[in-house]
Formats: structure tokens, sequence, C-alpha cells
């Protein structure tokens, strides 16, 4: 097909983007052939898989590839989004095109079986509540549980009367009605995508950002604008810059030990947002599953703003676990009937039983005491963590000293997905930063899980990279 050259100075991800596209584009793999596996191409080729999946993401998300499940990858028939003409080596040479994001999402776990997981985005099994969920599955198990119905639409009712209590301590005054439980905080976010996003539209997002929810929205056909983060929070006049230029429906955002950059926004720039969101009329879905993680008692967008133009996400997947898959979302009474109707068409109810599960967890009288416990677990990991990676030279975005994240780059480390590639190679998961990007294009930084971050063998190999150079 064509040939490689391991000892180019033009890195082999992008020499495997060219030659594809260059034959598509010359006419040499016409639409609809199925390309090689990644196996295949790797196996031919003696070359990584790793640098293979990269190569393919690429071209999936410049549109001159699609991914079929369970069949492989194609050459994508012109006018269904393929882009004429990239420059892969820019950055900008893929923002705006067409995009399989199913690809993407799969590659996110794909490496969970990586003994060493710094990249990845939930906590350890022994850092959940274990226990809490254990005692509630045995009082459930001696529950007259209903196993013959579906259970209520908007979701298990002492569950949502419970978040009702506790938004009211963060000062969201809310109605139990205007709780609507999930299938985590990705169905609440697809929801919302689903409901006020259309293709085409120009939609604000943090960058870097909540990778999940960026697949989501491209899935959507969304136009993704970024919002450039900093370590104190936003950037105020870029926000407002992308409000006048694109005059975009709403605005998805982390204000709160943002994933990937770990930053929080202060109180001023809330209220900045807000009145921003107003003057353009623009809605706000707020992401906010990282609350139980954060050990100050900060207000968020729905407690300034009382879900008048605000949409509440969030989630028990950080912190009592994953598996059981329950999220939620709060919002205005108008719109969270529509977000109800969307989940009742997409399928019908969230589990109740993990629902029943979830608020034995919450109620069975040792919650706080866990959280506090986890919170602190987690100060100490960062301040380990940050010391580790400052003293093999990273830069670090900010410290938050609460959440599971640093967001750091290397000098000597420029491509994350070079890094992140051979880590794996090492039995290391990583968290390359163009996942959290809007364009996905490369760049140095990595995200960092200070949960995982305790085993020596990442210094060892991250030292090794750094005097490969």
């Amino acid at each position: 097909m064509f040939t490689l050259n391991p000892k180019s100075a033009t890195p082999l991800v992008v020499q495997i983007v060219q030659a594809l596209s260059r034959q598509i584009e010359e006419g040499g793999l016409r639409a609809g052939t199925k390309v090689p596996s990644i196996r295949q191409f790797a196996h031919a080729h003696q070359v990584s898989i790793f640098t293979v999946v990269e190569a393919y993401d690429r071209l999936v998300a410049q549109g001159w590839l699609v991914s079929r499940p369970h069949s492989g990858f194609f050459v994508r028939k012109r006018g269904e989004g393929a882009v004429a003409s990239v420059d892969v080596a820019s950055p900008a040479g893929i923002a705006g095109t067409s995009f399989d994001s199913m690809w993407y999402l799969r590659k996110i776990f794909e490496n969970r079986h990586l003994s060493m997981k710094p990249g990845c985005g939930w906590l350890p099994g022994d850092w959940l509540f274990e226990d809490g969920l254990k005692r509630s599955l045995r009082g459930l198990a001696g529950d007259d549980v209903d196993l013959g119905g579906y259970g209520d639409p908007k979701g298990y009712p002492p569950l949502r009367q419970l978040i009702r209590d506790t938004l009211a301590e963060q000062e969201v005054a809310a109605t139990t009605e205007q709780v609507l439980l999930t299938q985590g905080s990705s169905q609440a976010l697809d929801l919302c995508a689903r409901r006020l996003v259309r293709p085409g539209d120009a939609v604000l997002v943090d960058d870097p950002g909540y990778a999940n929810l960026l697949f989501c929205l491209r899935f959507q056909g969304a136009r993704l604008v970024g919002v450039p983060r900093t370590p104190g929070g936003y950037d105020l006049a870029a926000l407002e810059a992308a409000l006048v230029e694109h005059q975009p429906r709403v605005f998805f955002t982390q204000p709160r030990l943002q994933s990937p950059t770990g930053s929080v926004a202060t109180l001023a720039q809330l209220h900045r947002v807000l009145q921003l969101a107003e003057k353009h009329d623009v809605l706000i879905v707020e992401n906010d599953i990282y609350a139980d993680l954060d050990p100050e008692p900060r207000p968020s967008l729905a407690s300034l703003d009382q879900l008048n133009r605000v949409v509440h996400v969030g989630s028990y997947s950080k912190t009592i676990s994953p598996n059981i898959r329950v999220g939620h979302l709060v919002a205005h009474p108008d719109l969270v009937e529509d977000l109800a109707q969307l989940k009742m068409i997409a399928g019908l109810t969230s589990s109740e039983f993990g629902e029943r599960l979830a608020f034995g967890a919450l109620t069975e009288g040792r919650w706080r005491k866990h959280l506090k416990a986890l919170r602190e677990r987690l100060a100490k990991a960062h301040e380990r963590v940050a010391q580790r990676l400052d003293d093999l030279g990273f830069e670090i975005f900010c410290e938050p000293k609460a959440g599971m994240f640093l967001w750091a780059r290397h000098a000597d480390m420029p491509d994350a997905v070079q890094t992140s590639n051979q880590a794996a190679e090492h039995d290391l998961l990583l968290g390359p930063g163009h996942l959290f990007t809007t364009d996905l294009a490369p760049t140095p930084w990595m995200r960092f899980n200070v949960a995982y971050c305790d085993d020596e063998r990442l210094y060892t190999f991250l030292e090794s990279r750094r005097q490969a150079v």
C-alpha cells in the first residue's frame, strides 16, 4: 500500500494519515472500501497498534474514514462530511470536520486492562463507598421489591426527594418534580444535548473540557466553540467574544474541579457568566459531578440562577460506584418534562434497582464520614503527585488540592499521544490531552488522576521519557 519511514522527522501517525488520505483523495481507495483492521495494519507495517489507533482516529475525525461497529473502518462516501484537503500537521486541520464519535468513546475504555491507570477518570475501588453499597444491597435483598414494573419515569421518588433536600442545603430551590434521575451523568448530558442542540448549531464548551460530552456533541452535529479554561476558571473575554460571534444557544460547562484541568471558577466569574448568558439569551448546562469531592462549600451556577436558565447535572458514579450508573439533572419545570419524555423514548425508565441501591448507601448513616475521608485522601494525593511531577520538570496547570485531576505537560514530551502509546507498552494508561480538546489537535498536555499515581513505575517511565530526548 505504502511504506512508512520510522527514521523520518514526521511522526508515524502523521505519515499514515497523510498516505491514506492522499490515496482516498486520488481515488486509489474508493468510497465504501474497507481498510485493513488496526491489527492487520500494525502487523503489515511493523508499527504499534496504538500508533494505528491514533492514525485511524484522526482519519475518522477528518472525515476520510467511518467506523462501523463490529465491521471495521471504511472509506467515507464523498458528500458525507469528508473534507477535500486537510493539513494533518496543523491543529486547525481537523477543526470543523465531520466526526464519528463512537470510535473515540470506545477508545477511552479499551485499555482498562492495563494495571496502572493514572490517566483514567474514575476512583480505585477501595476509595469508593464499598461498605455502604454492600449494606444497602443486603437491606435491599430483605425488602419487598416490585420486580414486575418499570418504576417511575423520573426515577425512584425517595432518591429524588433526597437530592432535592441536598440541593436545598446548597441553596438551590427545586421541587421533587424538577429532579430527573438518569443512567449516570452521561445520560443526563446526552438528554440535554438532544433536546437543546440541532445539527450545525454553535455550542460553547470548556476547552479543554469533559471528553464524554465533547464526543456526544460532535455526534449530535454541533459546531464546538471552545471557551478557554484558565488556572482561575474562565477566560471571560474569550467567552464574551464567542457569544457575540457565534450566537450559541447553550453553554456546557464544568465550573468546579473541572475535568481535565482541575480548575475552579470564582464567585465573581460565575456571576459574570450568568450576566453574559442573560444578555445573549443562552442556556447553561452545569456539569457538577465532582461537587461531593470539593471540601469547600462553593456556590454553583444553579444556586445563583435558581434554575432559570441553568440545568444542573450531578452523579454518584465518582463517589459511590460507577457501576450503579446513577446520575441526575435538575432543571426548570417545563424543560425537565421535555427531558423526561426524551428519557422515556430512549430507554423507558432508569433502573430503580440501582437507584434504590444508591439511596440506601446515602441514607445508611456513614455517607458524610465517607466523603470527609475521601476528600482528605485526595488532598494528600494531590500534594504527593504535584511534588513528584514538579521534581520531574512538569508544568502543572493549577493545583486545586481537591478533586481527582492534575493537568500537566513536559517540555521534553511534546506529543502526549506518542507518550501515551509508549506508556501502554509499559502497562500504563495515560490520558493524552487531545481527547479533551475541541479540535482534537495534538498537545503536550496530559491528565493525571492523582488516585492512581502512587505506583513508582509511573515515575520511572516518565523519567525514562525525559532522558530519552
